[in-house]
């Protein structure tokens, strides 16, 4: 009997925001595997803004999502059946694959990895902050953004998914300072009060964004973990300091009117301050993968890291989950999860406490 699967594709090309007409669900059969593959029933979505810039036909650093093709993102599943010697039945497997009940994995996929699941943390921390995530804000600011201890960091979208755990990195690898920008008074408060920042900008109430970063850094900025562009960006290129760094992860001020980009007018100030800006991908640092899981993973146990998410149940869920991330409404990491027994970061804090 032929195994079908579910998934989620590209009904139409959103229009800025993107909304649910923009998505279909489908039923298609799971092919057979071929040497080499590895089939997966999935246990846990990533919802990650970078997918955004993939709806509309553009050209990015990935292809763009065809009209009735699957809507990328990175999965976490359990083998259930492989044709590869590196996974047996009962393993967890991760890559960049897409919004489907079952996912078959191919070696040469984008983040495909046998991942070392720990019984004793949860499994939607996995595609958060000791995920894909963790990684990012780890790579980010360890290899591309060349930290030192002592650096005054600014860390953009600091209540986000990398941004919450970029912030936490700085701090516990020396950092003398570390300021959050946010949307909301919320998320600033939930900067200070749980994840340590030492300060918090509203950039969405406060007068004059520059003025405000200037107020926090009067002696400049060293390391700025980029996560927004746009006007933020606009405003940190005068204020770093002489060769500062600034290692760009994304640009989430822009993924909702790429066609439309917002004009940077201090980019001289990268010739000025003699900045050394660079972009990157987290994959890419596969020599710095299991240095930053073993890390991230033991500042958990430890306490040291707080990990924060929101968490979707149900296929069904995720495009409303994607909208809520783009609609910049949510804290953390945004997770669907594809079950009811999927562990996830509130049950875990809860067997902690008792």
């Amino acid at each position: 009997m032929t195994m079908t699967k579910r998934r989620i594709v590209l009904a139409s090309r959103p229009s800025g925001l993107p909304v649910p007409e923009n998505f279909r669900i489908e039923e298609v059969a799971i092919p057979d595997l071929e040497e080499g593959q590895v089939l997966l029933e999935n246990r846990v979505f990533a919802i990650d803004p970078a997918v955004r810039g993939m709806l509309d036909d553009v050209k990015s650093y990935m292809p763009p999502v065809q009209i009735g093709g699957l809507i990328p993102t990175m999965v976490l599943g359990r083998v259930i059946a492989s044709r590869n010697p590196d996974f047996k039945e009962g393993d967890y497997g991760r890559a960049f694959i897409g919004w489907e009940t079952h996912s078959v994995l191919t070696p040469g996929a984008v983040g495909f990895e046998n991942v070392r699941v720990a019984a004793d943390l949860p499994e939607t921390a996995y595609m958060g902050a000791l995920g894909w995530s963790g990684i990012t804000a780890y790579v980010g600011l360890k290899k591309y953004g060349e930290f030192r201890a002592g650096d005054e960091v600014l860390v953009s979208a600091a209540a986000g998914a990398v941004g919450s755990v970029a912030g936490q990195v700085a701090k516990l690898s020396g950092a003398s300072k570390v300021i959050g920008t946010v949307s909301s008074d919320d998320k600033a408060r939930t900067l200070i009060d749980t994840l340590g920042y030492d300060g918090a900008i509203n950039y969405r109430s406060c007068a004059d964004l520059g003025a405000e970063i200037e107020k926090h850094f009067p002696n400049g900025i060293d390391l700025y973990f980029e996560n927004v562009g746009g006007a933020t960006l606009d405003a940190v290129l005068p204020r770093m300091k002489a060769f500062g760094r600034i290692p760009v992860c994304g640009m989430i001020a822009n993924y909702n009117n790429q066609t439309e980009q917002y004009p940077i007018r201090n980019l001289w100030q990268v010739l000025v301050n003699r900045i050394t800006m660079r972009g990157f991908l987290a994959y890419e640092a596969a020599d710095m993968l299991h240095e930053a899981e073993d890390a991230l993973a033991n500042w958990a146990r430890s306490g040291q890291l707080i990990a924060t998410e929101n968490v979707s149940t149900g296929l069904d869920s995720t495009p409303e989950a994607f909208i809520r991330l783009m609609s910049g409404k949510t804290e953390g990491k945004t997770v669907v999860r594809l079950g009811e027994d999927v562990s996830t970061l509130a049950g875990w804090q809860a067997k902690v406490d008792a």
